[in-house]
């Protein structure tokens, strides 16, 4: 197994185990810590125009840099105990987690193109399907 996908089982079960208010093991971060040792660089203070943040730079551009950088973004979330926003896609057959920044903080799809959208339609076949099975039993009462 490459590190991009031990990365991204690591970050899930770590991600999983806060949402439920598990202990996250130490073992769990190994991956994410091996990421993080592959790419030298440095914070640096950045500013947006509007406020400073922390930025990485690396000292080379390329996989190993997207790596550390979405390590550098889990490790984050876990360090700074800004794991409240951290939510699962409401699909029961979606793995997928994501950082809600919505205004309202009720968002509930990874995607309303992918997810929320087979949501609707589904609903709105079951919907017309309920109206149709009403008409044929009333038909042949």
């Amino acid at each position: 197994m490459d590190h991009a996908e031990q990365l991204g089982r690591s970050l899930r079960q770590i991600f999983r185990a806060v949402l439920r208010g598990h202990r996250v093991h130490p073992e769990w971060a190994e991956p994410v810590n091996r990421v993080l040792r592959v790419t030298e660089g440095h914070d640096e203070l950045e500013w947006n125009g509007d406020s400073w943040r922390l930025g990485f730079v690396a000292r080379e551009e390329g996989l190993e840099w997207l790596l550390a950088a979405i390590a550098r973004s889990g490790a984050e979330l876990v360090a700074e105990g800004t794991t409240e926003k951290l939510k699962q896609c409401s699909n029961p057959n979606c793995r997928i987690l994501f950082y809600d920044d919505s205004r309202t903080q009720r968002r509930r799809w990874c995607s309303m193109a992918l997810c929320g959208n087979r949501h609707k339609v589904a609903a709105y076949a079951r919907r017309i399907h309920a109206k149709t099975e009403g008409k044929v039993r009333a038909h042949h009462a």
